[in-house]
C-alpha cells in the first residue's frame, strides 16, 4: 500500500525550466540548498535524462491542457541516489499569461522504485544518441560536401559515389567528434555548469553529461571513436585519390579539437573561434570534398564554400547571444562577448550580407556557374532572422532567429546544389 511522505517539495520554474523558488521541503527531498539552485539550475537536474527526453514534454503539455498533471516518477537526489515520488505539475500565470510551472512532489516508499520508473522506449534511447552527438546540426558539414559534389558534376569532373559517401560520412563523423569534444571540454572547464541561460537545442551544447545521458568518460571515448572513424574514411580516400586530402582532414581534426580544448581553446580567443568555424565549414569543407571526389585541387571549389561558411558562422554567432553572460564569467570570450550583444548584431548582419554578395558576384561574373544564383531564393529566411535578432536579441523570442539561421544555411546550400545540377 502506498504511503505518502509528510515532506512536501514545492518548486517553481520559468518556461525554460530555470528554478525560481525552492521550498524547505524541496531541500529535504532533493538535498540541495536554495542558493545552490535558484537562478542557477533547471528542474531537469532532478530527473534521469531519458525521462526528461521521453516524458517531461508530455507532462508539461498535459498540465497546460488540463490545468494540472499528476504522475509517478523517479527523481535523483544531489548525492546521485534515485527515489520514487508522486508529482503534481501545474502551469503558473501572471496577468493572464503563462510564465512557468509549479511542481509539488511527495516521496513514495523506496520499494516502489521500479514501479514508479517511467517506461523508456527504444526510440528514446536512439534519440539520446542524436542528442549527444547533436546530429541535427550535422548539416553544417554535410551540405558543403553535397555542394562540392554538385559543383564537380556541373563542371564535368569525374567522381565516384564511393568517394562521395566516404567524404560524406567522414565529414559528418568529424563534425560529430568536434561537437562531442566541445561538450566534453565545456563541461570540464565549468562553462556548462555556469550557464543557465541557454536555449535548447540551439545553444549551451547538448547538456548530455548534465542530463545523465552519458558519463564524462563515455563522452571522451565517443569523441575519439568518431575521430578515428573520420580518419579511416580520410585514409581510404587518400589511398585512392592522393595524400593531399589528409591536409584537409588534419586541419578539420585539429580545429574541431582545439576549438574548446586547452591550451588553445580558440573559441575564447576573441574572434579566432568564429574565423575557424567559417573556414572549416566553408572553403576547407567544399575544397576538401572536391579533392576527395576528384583527386584535384580547385580554387573555385575552395571559394565556393565561402558563402556557406559565412552562414555557418552566423549560426554560431546567433547561438552565442543567450550564452554570452555566462560565457563571459567563465572566460569564453567569443565575439558576442567581446562586442556586446547590441553591437554584435551588426556582425551577424555582415555575415549574412557577405554570403549573398559573394554568391551574386561570383554567379554573375562567371567565376562560378550561374546555377549558384538559385541560392539567393533563401533570402526570406535571412530577412526573418535579421529582423528577429535586431528586435529580440535580449529575450527568449530570439529562438525564431536561431531557427531561421539554421534553415537559411540549409536551404541556401540545398538551392545551390539544385541550381548546379538543374540550371
Amino acid at each position: 500500500m502506498e504511503a505518502e511522505s509528510q515532506v512536501k517539495s514545492i518548486i517553481t520554474c520559468d518556461l525554460e525550466g530555470r528554478i525560481e523558488t525552492f521550498s524547505k521541503g524541496a531541500s529535504e527531498v532533493f538535498g540541495y540548498q536554495p542558493e545552490e539552485v535558484i537562478g542557477k539550475k533547471r528542474v531537469s537536474l532532478f530527473s534521469p535524462g531519458l525521462t526528461v527526453l521521453e516524458h517531461v514534454p508530455h507532462w508539461l503539455s498535459q498540465a497546460v491542457k488540463n490545468g494540472a498533471h499528476e504522475t509517478k516518477t523517479v527523481f535523483v537526489r544531489k548525492d546521485g541516489t534515485r527515489f520514487p515520488a508522486e508529482i503534481k505539475i501545474t502551469p503558473t500565470f501572471k496577468s493572464g499569461r503563462q510564465i512557468g510551472y509549479c511542481g509539488i512532489t511527495r516521496t513514495l516508499p523506496q520499494e516502489m522504485l521500479n514501479v514508479a520508473q517511467p517506461k523508456i522506449s527504444p526510440a528514446t534511447r536512439i534519440f539520446a544518441g542524436i542528442v549527444i552527438t547533436r546530429a541535427p546540426f550535422l548539416t553544417a558539414s554535410l551540405i558543403p560536401v553535397g555542394m562540392a559534389a554538385a559543383y564537380a558534376k556541373a563542371t564535368g569532373a569525374d567522381w565516384s559515389w564511393a568517394h562521395f559517401f566516404a567524404a560524406f560520412f567522414g565529414a559528418g563523423a568529424l563534425q560529430a567528434a568536434a561537437n562531442t569534444f566541445n561538450d566534453y571540454f565545456d563541461w570540464k572547464s565549468g562553462t556548462d555548469a555556469g550557464n543557465n541561460d541557454y536555449f535548447l537545442p540551439f545553444s549551451g551544447g547538448s547538456r548530455a553529461i548534465e542530463l545523465g545521458l552519458i558519463s564524462e568518460a563515455g563522452l571522451w571515448k565517443l569523441s575519439w571513436a568518431l575521430m578515428i572513424f573520420a580518419a579511416l574514411c580520410g585514409g581510404w580516400i587518400a589511398l585512392e585519390q592522393g595524400g593531399v586530402i589528409l591536409a584537409y582532414g588534419l586541419a578539420g581534426a585539429l580545429g574541431g579539437y582545439f576549438y574548446t580544448a586547452p591550451p588553445l581553446r580558440l573559441v575564447a580567443r576573441r574572434g579566432l573561434g568564429e574565423l575557424l568555424i567559417g573556414l572549416l565549414f566553408g572553403p576547407l569543407m567544399t575544397g576538401g570534398a572536391y579533392t576527395a571526389l576528384t583527386g584535384q585541387f580547385s580554387l573555385q571549389a575552395l571559394l565556393f564554400g565561402v558563402p556557406v561558411g559565412l552562414l555557418t558562422t552566423a549560426i554560431l554567432w546567433i547561438n552565442e547571444f543567450p550564452d554570452s553572460e555566462s560565457d563571459a564569467r567563465t572566460g569564453k570570450n567569443h565575439l558576442v562577448v567581446t562586442l556586446g550583444k547590441k553591437s554584435a548584431r551588426w556582425g551577424y548582419l555582415a555575415l549574412l550580407l557577405g554570403a549573398f554578395v559573394f554568391t551574386t558576384a561570383w554567379g554573375l561574373s562567371g567565376f562560378l556557374p550561374r546555377g549558384v544564383l538559385l541560392s539567393l531564393l533563401s533570402a526570406p529566411f535571412a530577412v526573418i532572422a535579421i529582423r528577429t535578432l535586431f528586435r529580440d536579441y535580449n529575450s527568449r523570442a530570439l529562438v525564431l532567429g536561431n531557427k531561421n539561421t539554421i534553415m537559411l544555411q540549409a536551404v541556401f546550400g540545398l538551392l545551390s546544389i539544385i541550381g548546379l545540377l538543374v540550371l
